[in-house]
């Protein structure tokens, strides 16, 4: 997995935080294995986690990479 966030979404602290969120989301989704490149608007910097967490799910959507998971994949684990 590979998060760029480029110069033009912010300065450090802006980059590290939307590369903080997105990492996090990431790892909360539980995803199969695959190699997987994010590349962060400059919109990003003034999203929520929220709005991050809708936009990267519709993104994978449309790639077909959270069709891949079976049923019982989705189920809320304990």
């Amino acid at each position: 997995m590979g998060i760029v966030v480029s110069r033009k979404v912010g300065n450090a602290v802006v980059r590290n935080r939307v590369r903080r969120r997105l990492r996090e989301i990431l790892r909360r989704m539980h995803l199969p294995a695959a190699d997987l490149m994010v590349l962060a608007r400059p919109e990003a910097a003034d999203a929520n986690f929220h709005e991050l967490a809708r936009d990267l799910m519709r993104a994978l959507d449309k790639s077909g990479l959270l069709r891949q998971r079976t049923p019982r994949e989705t189920r809320a684990r304990p």
